[in-house]
């Protein structure tokens, strides 16, 4: 009797993986910062985590089934999706906003491409862009501060024995960015307000525990590092990213943040200060190293997240916003393609 053969295109080696058992490796990831954003800013957190997660899912069952597609709503993706654009809206955003982005990011970040594995930019920081730019005030202005802390992450108690009330009501980079301004402007600035900022930014250095915990205003799931950490760890020891994005770009906002965003002068800086600040550890950890936005060459992945490192600095101390996370991201991962191309390890015997 003849044995069957089938024929199919490569790879032919599997490691059982498989899409689904990614995402919800990165669910479960994401989960403690979950846990951390309902802790620090209440019940409000969870239902604008829980409305962007179906809206997320809905939209693309409801995409798939227009399209008269296989709909592949349980392979965890979309879930991904609107959990991180739920990370990236402050707790005070109207319970709309993020439902929106997760369904802009879905439909117009993900299924317009052809949906996944052909999107060439993460859909949940599009989704984010598209609230960035429509509603502006709702996604730059912070109101609530988390529990146990303040906005800007020093002490309440400092805050009223220094009387800094005037100048704290801003997130960390906020406040750093208006001090900046201030103090390096001498010459002009208002001697009383000067002062205030002077106090504030010492202060501000002496909270790095506030901002490792999340004791501190900003979007949701962005605040904690140590809770994002346990979850990078574990993505880390699973193998589902890889290490050379993380530390290319948090290695570049450290040296740049170093040499130029001190308040006297060159090589004045606090890199702790800014890699604990804003989105910088879920950028780094949860969004650059999305796998089909992301290089897969070695010098590539290196290149593109200090690409996104360069970009974030840029944007914090020369541009209009304090943060540049999301948009580095974006902007870089337009880039995938020539750096793969670029730096394509030479086949052996291959002459150029």
């Amino acid at each position: 009797m003849e044995q069957e053969r089938y024929l199919s295109a490569s790879p032919h080696v599997s490691d059982g993986e498989s899409i689904p058992k990614i995402m919800y490796g990165v669910v479960l990831a994401l989960l403690p910062a979950a846990v951390g954003a309902v802790y620090f800013f209440g019940l409000k957190a969870l239902w604008i985590i829980l409305i962007a997660s179906a809206a997320a899912i809905g939209s693309e069952a409801a995409v798939q089934a227009a399209l008269h597609k296989r709909i592949t709503i349980a392979d965890g993706s979309a879930l991904v999706t609107g959990i991180l654009v739920a990370f990236n809206v402050p707790a005070s955003v109207p319970l709309w906003m993020p439902a929106l982005g997760a369904i802009f990011g879905i439909v117009v970040g993900k299924h317009a491409f052809g949906g996944l594995g052909y999107n060439p930019m993460n859909p949940a920081l599009l989704g984010r862009a598209f609230l960035l730019a429509s509603w502006p005030t709702h996604m730059t202005v912070f109101t609530a501060a988390p529990r146990g802390g303040s906005l800007s992450g020093i002490e309440p108690a400092t805050i009223s024995a220094l009387g800094l009330d005037a100048v704290t009501q801003a997130t960390p980079l906020k406040l750093l960015k208006g001090a900046r301004e201030v103090l390096a402007n001498s010459a002009v600035a208002d001697p009383a307000k000067y002062a205030d900022y002077a106090k504030a930014v010492n202060a501000l250095y002496d909270s790095y525990g506030n901002l490792f915990w999340g004791k501190v205003g900003g979007c949701i799931g962005e605040t904690s590092a140590f809770l994002l950490l346990v979850g990078a760890l574990f993505l880390l020891y699973k193998r589902y990213i890889g290490w050379k994005i993380p530390f290319a770009y948090l290695g570049t906002v450290a040296l740049l943040s170093w040499i130029f965003a001190g308040t006297d002068g060159l090589f004045s800086g606090k890199p702790l200060f800014h890699l604990l600040s804003g989105g910088v550890m879920l950028g780094a950890f949860y969004m650059a190293t999305d796998m089909v936005t992301s290089p897969v060459t070695f010098r590539g992945r290196l290149l593109f997240g200090a690409g996104c490192g360069v970009i974030t600095m840029i944007i914090r101390l020369i541009g209009g916003y304090p943060e540049g996370v999301c948009y580095s991201i974006l902007l870089m991962n337009l880039t995938v393609p020539l750096l793969d191309r670029s730096t394509r390890p030479r086949i052996l015997g291959e002459k150029k």
